[in-house]
């Protein structure tokens, strides 16, 4: 408590109330979740054109160059008839060699368009991408600690990482080839018929057998994309628990069972994205089988028709070339579907977190300006799993300006009644009074500011040490921090790392010690100067000496 005054020692033995504060899945494995909602493949597109469409005029001008590219990269092969037609069989060298240059003409202006419109769509994408990863994450810090007790951290990175990468290499190179490849087969049928209607149709003859293969193909590989995810975030889970877990692993002489999960979840990986790609390969063997077919039918259709003088030689030879051409966007589009089955797959993972409920107050929420004191149990019950209850019936009080002491096992539910009091968690049953006034009836962050806490396993940023004792408070000066760090008694062991306050921490402060640690998440509830001040098992690291000093000054 904040000014206490009065100092009195309010033991309370509680007794076991059963389990302590236990997650579902404490094991490398035994977090993470499966979700296997129907695939909702026009909702998650729909979803995805909302982040493209604030970039509307872009895409219109990226398919104006996919349009104006494919329409005069396809002039080549008519072309290419009018001059065995007219310049060839009429021995017209000068004509000839203008019609070539007009062809090579065409090409450069393609490829140029093809240019443009990629570096376009990269930027189309990029942005999109970074809105959708933005969004993400502002998500991940509005929902609830349940949440994150039920999700591997692992797999919830590989969502945000690997998932939306998906997402953008589609947009940025798939989105652009399969709108030239679509519009490529739609200019071509036009031209085909323009030029010859009798082998336009014997050329589209394949046509229903490529939309039916497609068809097949696509309703067995879809699940297995949407698996191999799945699988995916749970091994950057096993990577992310073994990682930050690696002294504990060393401790215990584990390396080797680390390692034995670490395979068994890569085997599962390795053989759902095998599945999953053999049968998305058959895609592209099938498309040029059709494909060629489609090619032999029209050189024999146009051979037949040139003998019987109802095509040219230089017809015959364009619609050999348009049948080709033809082949070349529906093999893109083959070649196109594992990557877009994955990116829809990742679209939907990321979109099934941004669904989740987000942590809300009450309607009724009331601002807290000030508080007294005064904290009331009131008959608390709550259970981190249904039917496993932590706490039974706990009544407690506490005066304003009062330092209460919570003593029992392991279990028992003290770390688990500072959650409840921080509104980490809502209790299933009874009240917690701050003044009077019920916390759930109190915006969150409100009661959040006013509070202090200090767990005994604290987390420290890969920042300077005087930046992660400001953390609670961004305003306070340099010599606000120090004059904190001094009342949390860490100001000697600062003044002797090698840049003082401006030493650099590694990871969760993994450079500092235990006690240290503490002593730093100590300076920074004290800088942040709450009402109440919870520290749950804070010094546990630190010795009796600068306990009594730390425990003085701040609780004085």
């Amino acid at each position: 408590m904040s000014e206490q005054r009065k100092r009195s020692s309010d033991q309370i033995q509680g007794p076991p109330m059963g389990p302590g504060p236990m997650r579902p899945g404490g094991g490398p494995m035994g977090m993470f979740q499966q979700h296997a909602k129907p695939k909702d493949v026009r909702g998650t597109l729909l979803r995805l054109w909302e982040y493209l469409k604030r970039q509307r005029w872009m895409l219109m001008g990226v398919a104006f160059l996919v349009i104006a590219s494919s329409i005069i990269d396809l002039l080549g092969p008519y072309l290419m008839g009018v001059a065995l037609d007219r310049f060839i069989g009429g021995g017209d060298l000068p004509g000839l060699a203008r019609l070539v240059g007009l062809m090579i003409l065409t090409y450069v202006v393609a490829a140029a368009g093809i240019w443009l419109q990629t570096y376009l769509m990269a930027g189309v994408a990029q942005r999109a991408v970074r809105e959708m990863r933005q969004d993400l994450f502002a998500k991940l810090q509005t929902l609830p600690l349940r949440f994150f007790d039920q999700r591997a951290h692992g797999e919830l990175m590989s969502r945000l990482t690997n998932d939306v990468e998906n997402i953008n290499n589609i947009l940025a190179n798939g989105l652009t080839q399969l709108m030239s490849s679509v519009l490529g087969i739609v200019v071509v049928i036009v031209l085909m018929f323009a030029i010859n209607v009798p082998l336009a149709v014997v050329s589209l003859i394949v046509m229903p057998l490529t939309y039916v293969s497609t068809r097949v193909i696509a309703k067995r590989t879809r699940p297995g994309f949407r698996e191999m995810q799945n699988i995916l975030g749970e091994l950057n889970g096993v990577i992310e628990e073994t990682v930050t877990g690696e002294r504990t692993v060393k401790a215990f002489v584990r390396e080797e069972a680390t390692i034995e999960s670490f395979c068994e979840v890569n085997t599962r990986l390795r053989k759902v994205a095998m599945r999953a790609r053999t049968l998305a390969g058959f895609m592209g063997p099938m498309m040029n089988m059709v494909n060629h077919l489609g090619l032999a039918v029209v050189a024999c259709a146009g051979g037949w028709l040139a003998v019987a003088g109802l095509a040219t030689v230089g017809v015959v030879a364009s619609f050999v070339n348009y049948a080709q051409r033809l082949s070349r966007p529906l093999g893109m589009i083959a070649n196109l579907f594992a990557m877009i089955q994955s990116a829809l797959a990742g679209a939907e993972r990321v979109f099934e977190i941004m669904d989740e409920t987000p942590e809300q107050d009450a309607p009724n929420a009331q601002a807290l300006t000030h508080i007294n004191g005064e904290v009331v149990f009131d008959r608390v019950c709550f259970s981190y799993e249904p039917g496993a209850p932590v706490l039974k019936d706990v009544t407690l009080r506490a005066e304003p300006g009062q330092m209460v002491a919570l003593v029992g096992p392991t279990g028992a539910g003290k770390t688990t009644i500072a959650n409840l009091l921080t509104r980490f968690y809502d209790v299933d049953s009874g009240a917690i009074c701050i003044d009077g006034q019920d916390v759930r009836e109190i915006k969150k962050d409100d009661l959040r500011l006013k509070l202090g806490l200090v767990l005994q396993d604290n987390f420290l940023f890969a920042d300077s040490v005087i930046e992660n004792i400001r953390y609670g408070r961004p305003d306070a000066t340099d010599d606000e921090v120090i004059a904190a760090a001094q009342l949390a008694n860490a100001d000697a062991f600062i003044r002797h790392l090698p840049h003082g306050y401006k030493t650099e921490l590694t990871e969760r402060g993994s450079n500092l010690s235990q006690g240290q640690r503490q002593l730093l998440a100590i300076a920074r509830a004290v800088l942040a100067d709450p009402d109440i001040l919870i520290l749950d098992e804070a010094t546990s690291n630190v010795d009796t000496r600068t306990e009594n000093t730390c425990k003085r000054r701040c609780c004085g």
